[in-house]
């Protein structure tokens, strides 16, 4: 499982490129008409945002209490030190948490009984693999800390309790959710508006006011993008708190 993890940690980002592209593959219905009547797709609708837009908080949190290097050298797993604080302190992996709520969510949202019956369970196993080695690398490191770290807080479950004094005594700093998420919430963004407005003739009747509204919301959130991108490559915004 340790090889097999090293091997996906080297390839994961184009394996998030894959997992995306894997929701317009044509699937059965989690939800049909015939089961749940003509407003069947309110259901995938507000279970799937609800779902994906939490993994989305859980890792706009997590990053902007204490953000982790998930990056690694050389394409191989690596850390300089051990993250305990923010949301680590009840979680081990509450970014990887986050992006499973993220594309779970998206997958009902898409109403794709194939992405949530059979490519979760790959991407889960995939991201199990992941977390065994990057422990492995972690208690080969820091030894003891590590353990101990291990024997208090869950790998993948979060552990809500005290989560009121861990924001209490840390300050949010959005900056950095922004600067070190914008290639991510703009993918991701898209996908959702994609699904809603061409998976769902219900929501825009017209089909020629789909492709305008998609368009424009497109439009949209790319200019967001280039200037968030802007303000941080010319340093006019930077993740450093005042």
């Amino acid at each position: 499982m340790i090889a097999i993890g090293s091997f996906f940690f080297k390839y994961r980002n184009n394996l998030f490129i894959i997992l995306y592209l894997l929701l317009f593959v044509p699937s059965p219905p989690i939800f049909s008409r015939e089961q749940f009547g003509p407003d069947y797709y309110l259901y995938p609708v507000i279970l799937g945002l609800l779902v994906t837009f939490s993994g989305e908080i859980i890792r706009g949190i997590t990053i902007g209490l204490a953000y982790i290097i998930r990056g690694g050298r050389d394409k191989k797993v690596y850390a300089e030190t051990l993250v305990t604080e923010g949301i680590f302190r009840h979680c081990r992996n509450p970014l990887y948490v986050g992006n499973i709520l993220m594309l779970l969510g998206v997958g009902i949202l898409a109403n794709s009984l194939i992405y949530v019956g059979i490519v979760m369970p790959l991407f889960l196993f995939i991201y199990q693999a992941i977390v065994l080695a990057e422990e492995n690398f972690l208690r080969n490191k820091f030894g003891a800390q590590f353990d101990a770290y291990c024997s208090r807080v869950n790998r993948w479950l979060i552990n809500f309790s005290g989560i009121a004094n861990t924001f209490k005594d840390m300050r949010f700093n959005y900056k950095r959710w922004l600067l070190k998420e914008y290639n991510t919430l703009l993918v991701w963004l898209i996908g959702i508006v994609a699904i809603l407005i061409f998976k769902y003739p219900e929501i825009v009747p017209e089909a020629d006011n789909r492709i305008l509204i998609f368009g424009v919301i497109v439009l949209v959130l790319g200019a967001l993008y280039a200037y968030v991108r802007h303000l941080k490559k010319s340093g006019k915004m930077t993740d450093s708190i005042a």
